[in-house]
């Protein structure tokens, strides 16, 4: 009986160990959104992290072993939940049309509601330190591989090859990136940015849907 109310007494203190480590993580994890803004990674350290969110530098290190671990752990966030979103839209979507205009209405509300992350995304793609540049063509990439094979069974795909229907993947995803970046530099923009990106996609797909892989071009010609 002694042990089972040392455990009951235990769990709620676990608890709170646990809630107040996650939220010194999570305060690390905006100081370095807000530091960042407007820079880069690189162009920061753990000391000014860790006097932003008030703590001193050592206890930086149990929850990240480096200011880049820690972009590291912003990627993660800032794509997990778009990429799930943007599945499930692929998944209702019969069509390509749909597909781009869901796509597209899923997207902008993902900026509005993260525009830190996106902004972090759009710097840190091309100025921050190697492995956070790596961890986000990494998931970019993933992204391109997942539309890829969501989108081989729509109408109009059969005459794609595998490696044309990546690189349209490709295209698509690039697309959508960059219009990312776009929302977060220019706001007020945000309806002529979307008409821009709807147009260029449905153009992109005029050509795609009458695109025919060497290797169909050949069997319809045999």
């Amino acid at each position: 009986m002694g042990a089972s109310v040392v455990e009951s007494r235990a769990e709620p203190a676990d608890e709170s160990r646990k809630a107040r480590k996650e939220r010194t993580r999570r305060a690390i994890l905006d100081a370095a959104l807000r530091l960042t803004d407007g820079t880069s990674l690189v162009a920061i350290s753990l000391r000014q992290v860790a006097k932003e969110v008030g703590i001193v530098p050592t206890a930086f290190y149990r929850h990240f072993d480096s200011v880049e671990s820690l972009g590291l752990a912003l990627v993660d966030e800032s794509f997990v939940s778009l990429r799930e979103l943007l599945r499930d839209v692929r998944t209702r979507a019969p069509e390509f049309a749909d597909l781009i205009d869901e796509s597209l209405a899923v997207l902008v509300e993902h900026v509005r509601t993260h525009p830190a992350h996106y902004s972090f995304i759009a710097r840190e793609r091309m100025a921050g330190p190697a492995r956070v540049r790596d961890a986000i063509r990494r998931e970019i990439e993933l992204i391109t591989r997942e539309l890829a094979a969501d989108v081989a069974p729509l109408p109009g795909t059969d005459a794609f090859s595998p490696e044309h229907l990546h690189l349209l993947a490709d295209l698509i995803v690039s697309f959508v990136v960059t219009t990312a970046e776009r929302l977060v530099d220019d706001p007020d923009a945000e309806a002529q940015v979307l008409a821009d990106t709807r147009i260029q996609l449905r153009m992109l797909l005029v050509g795609a849907l009458n695109w025919r892989s060497a290797r169909q071009v050949e069997d319809s010609s045999a």
